[in-house]
């Protein structure tokens, strides 16, 4: 499939489905505290995403699991990377660190982004870990400029990952978002033969690094959903959709500071 470049009204309608995005991950964070639990996140997320008049993006997402997707949220705890199904059982507790993926979808077109929350006080080293996966995407998004190539992105991740004492995730990568959640073209976040690509504006992107404490791989939870990391080490997740301009990348999924419903 090729790449689908976006006009400039395509990228506000995107826009639109962004900022819901941004917003409720906002409520979300406000919200996760000790006691509570991804359920209620969750349900939280959707009644949110509803008022607000998006339909959530996951729910029912049929993917690669063995049925579809059954939260708003993707809710992942400590040594879980990504895809973590909410749950009433799943209370979260001090010291924990939560990763939220939250994707929207208005008037056809697709929002995503996720964020790491610390619970409470956390160690030393999920609060590094956080930092530094933070960091990774900030670093990256400044290489989406026109002419730059998809290798950049991943190349300048992973350097800075690896520098830090860390390990990105190989088993998923970034994507091309629009009137589709997933998108041509694949971006991975580590050094990949083949994606050389040139970044052209017009691109929407979505660029979300999960990095490990410890080891790159990752194993299959019995819900067939959920990630972890294959040697139970702590794991962070940031992400942002990002649309080139000639002049340089446009965060779409970043609300401006200050920036209410």
């Amino acid at each position: 499939m090729a790449v689908v470049l976006k006009s400039e009204s395509e990228i506000e309608r995107m826009r639109k489905a962004d900022r819901i995005v941004a917003k409720v991950l906002r409520e979300v964070a406000r919200s996760a505290r000790p006691g509570v639990s991804t359920l209620e996140l969750d349900e939280l997320a959707e009644d949110l995403t509803r008022r607000y008049g998006a339909t959530p993006a996951f729910k029912g997402y049929q993917g690669a699991g063995p049925y579809p997707f059954p939260g708003c949220l993707c809710t992942s705890l400590n040594d879980e990377v990504v895809h973590g199904i909410p749950s009433a059982k799943r209370r979260l507790r001090e010291g924990d660190i939560l990763s939220v993926d939250f994707g929207a979808v208005v008037d056809g077109y697709y929002g995503d982004a996720a964020v790491t929350l610390p619970i409470g006080k956390v160690s030393p080293v999920a609060e590094r870990l956080m930092q530094v996966t933070r960091e990774a995407l900030e670093l990256a998004i400044e290489k989406l400029r026109p002419g730059n190539r998809i290798s950049d992105i991943g190349a300048t991740i992973q350097d800075h990952v690896e520098k830090s004492g860390f390990s990105v995730v190989r088993d998923f990568v970034g994507h091309g978002i629009g009137r589709a959640l997933h998108e041509e073209p694949q971006v991975p976040h580590y050094r990949a033969a083949g994606h050389n690509e040139r970044l052209r504006p017009g691109m929407v992107l979505a660029i979300e690094p999960m990095v490990n404490e410890g080891g790159y791989q990752v194993r299959t939870a019995a819900d067939g959903w959920t990630q972890l990391t294959q040697d139970g080490s702590l794991s962070a997740h940031f992400e942002h959709s990002v649309a080139i301009a000639a002049d340089g990348p446009m965060v779409l999924s970043r609300l401006e500071e200050g920036e209410e419903p």
